[in-house]
């Protein structure tokens, strides 16, 4: 039956990000907020709600393996995701319609996976309050990273980011935005709810299978947690709006950051991470490099040559499988 649990709470999952995007979508249209900011602060907030509660459950059952591989695995997943819809809809050029603004974001991401890299790396077991040394200062280069983004200069949005419009009309569009701002907070509240039962589920499959927590962690719940994100970024590509889909992904990264350093007061056998398997470390790399590759995608120049322009993204895609067969085979 852990199986059957799983797969509805997925099912439930998905059609909860399906709304979600169009919610956010009309936010985007009828607020102040744009596409990069409705992507990088509610719409990745919101997505990432399966994996608070997925990583929280873990560290209560005391499952460190499920909710650090969940958080590692997620952020391996959701750039996964992107690559795969910049490769496959490579003459749209998805990543340079984007503003370059999301380099902001894709640098405290760089900075955050560098710091869980070395506390996989390092082992520390030292804690203040009963709270990991690690977990401190990602939770505090989480804080100061956010302040440093709000406070530096937005460059104006590109007069052609988003995709021709020849998409659907977002069934959602005649809401207002109080409306769409109460359905949208409705849809994540569900998207919690089969999070958790997404967590409790995928430690009984882990049971089960005899397959382990990490591997169970890092790929099958991540990939699963990380439906909002897929289907937020699909659903925001056929509503035009770029900058909300990539915001989505990169957000959702940054914010699964802060979930990871937050876990560690829940999990009460010590420091999190200090407590993980090694394969981890795997993943962690594959995440940090995979956003290098982002980041070029980004700031590279427009080409002429659509096989230049993908190339960064079938990397990330390769990278993505090479990480997972390794965490597997570890």
């Amino acid at each position: 039956m852990a199986f059957v649990y799983f797969i509805l709470a997925a099912i439930v999952t998905v059609f909860a990000a399906v709304k979600l995007s169009q919610y956010a979508d009309v936010i985007s249209e009828k607020t102040s907020m744009g596409g990069m900011m409705v992507g990088t602060l509610l719409l990745a907030g919101a997505t990432s709600l399966p994996e608070i509660s997925t990583s929280f459950s873990a560290a209560a059952i005391g499952n460190a393996d499920i909710a650090v591989g969940n958080m590692i695995g997620s952020n391996l997943f959701n750039l996964f995701i992107l690559a795969a819809f910049d490769f496959l809809l490579r003459r749209r050029r998805i990543l340079e319609r984007a503003s370059r603004d999301h380099i902001y974001t894709l640098f405290l991401g760089l900075l955050l996976t560098a710091l869980v890299i070395l506390a996989l790396w390092l082992r520390l077991d030292a804690s203040i309050l009963g709270i990991g040394l690690d977990a401190w200062i990602i939770a505090l280069a989480y804080i100061f990273g956010m302040l440093a983004i709000n406070k530096l200069p937005k460059s104006e949005p590109a007069a052609t980011q988003s995709l021709p419009q020849t998409e659907p009309a977002n069934p959602s569009a005649s809401l207002s935005a109080r409306a769409a701002i109460a359905r949208f907070i409705a849809a994540a509240i569900i998207i919690l709810g089969a999070g958790t039962a997404l967590s409790i589920t995928g430690d009984q499959i882990a049971v089960i299978t005899g397959i382990g927590s990490s591997f169970i962690g890092s790929f099958l719940i991540a990939a699963t947690t990380s439906l909002p994100e897929a289907i937020s970024v699909f659903v925001a590509l056929r509503l035009s709006n770029v900058n909300m889909a990539v915001g989505a992904v990169l957000g959702s990264n940054v914010f699964n950051m802060i979930i990871l350093a937050i876990s560690d007061p829940v999990y009460t056998a010590g420091p999190i991470l200090s407590a993980v398997s090694n394969s981890h470390l795997i993943i962690a790399v594959g995440v940090f490099f995979m956003s290098l590759l982002v980041l070029y995608s980004l700031l590279q120049k427009k080409t002429i040559s659509n096989f230049k322009y993908a190339l960064p993204s079938a990397i990330v895609i390769l990278i993505y499988f090479i990480a997972s067969y390794l965490n597997f085979t570890y």
